[in-house]
């Protein structure tokens, strides 16, 4: 079982951390810093998450110190929000709070019914032209939009509900490993079974699927990681 993937250019551990929870209190920005001490490489965020304050954390406890992470973050997750004006101003609402100057990987969060995928995406791909996105990915999609959403901008991750009970994205996952592109499994550890035996599941269904179970306790998150080196 392979222990770390390519994602956006940087080799980051397989298992990664969800952050949907996250406040940019004391407790939070802490326990981000105590994460990346304890060995976590790939953070996942959002625009809408904990009303911004998951980016705030993240950028107050990283600033701009952190060439060997993949911070991700996403926008355009509501009806309407796929607009390019609207995904322009939430970009630039993320570059702010995660204070940086590029995002290492955005997503669209989802496909706006409101709005071509290819023209969110086209706006997307805007800032990957001016420098402002290293990386591009789609969250909740199917094979069909991931090879639409390919014919506007390079796509490094999808990123699916994929767990015990959440298998519908079968297809998908052997689509993303046949293409090369980084499968983010988020609420990996919904299901019967313990956390470990669950992750370790996930990381051998398919090389390219990167686990992101969201937790703020440093003791789940290590006992998370340890599964990459086969202890339990």
């Amino acid at each position: 079982m392979s222990r770390t993937y390519e994602l956006a250019g940087v080799a980051v551990p397989r298992i990664g951390l969800g952050t949907n929870r996250l406040t940019d209190d004391a407790e939070g920005v802490a326990f981000i810093r105590a994460a990346v001490e304890a060995g976590v490489r790939h953070i996942d965020s959002a625009h809408l998450y904990t009303g911004g304050a998951s980016e705030r954390a993240i950028g107050e406890a990283l600033g701009g110190s952190r060439d060997d992470l993949v911070i991700a973050t996403k926008g355009g997750y509501r009806p309407g929000e796929g607009r390019a004006e609207v995904l322009d101003a939430q970009i630039a609402q993320s570059l702010e709070a995660l204070r940086t100057d590029v995002i290492d990987l955005y997503y669209l969060h989802r496909v706006d019914p409101e709005t071509l995928l290819e023209e969110s995406l086209g706006a997307i791909k805007a800032h990957v032209d001016r420098g402002t996105i290293r990386a591009v990915g789609i969250s909740d999609v199917t094979v069909d939009q991931i090879e639409r959403a390919r014919q506007v901008v390079p796509i490094a991750a999808v990123q699916n509900e994929y767990n015990a009970d959440r298998r519908d994205y079968d297809a998908v996952v052997d689509h993303c490993e046949t293409a090369d592109i980084a499968f983010v499994a988020y609420y990996p550890l919904h299901g019967g079974g313990s956390n470990a035996d669950k992750l370790r599941t996930l990381l051998e269904r398919s090389p390219n699927l990167l686990p992101i179970p969201g937790t703020l306790s440093i003791e789940h998150l290590r006992e998370n990681l340890a599964v990459l080196d086969g202890q339990r």
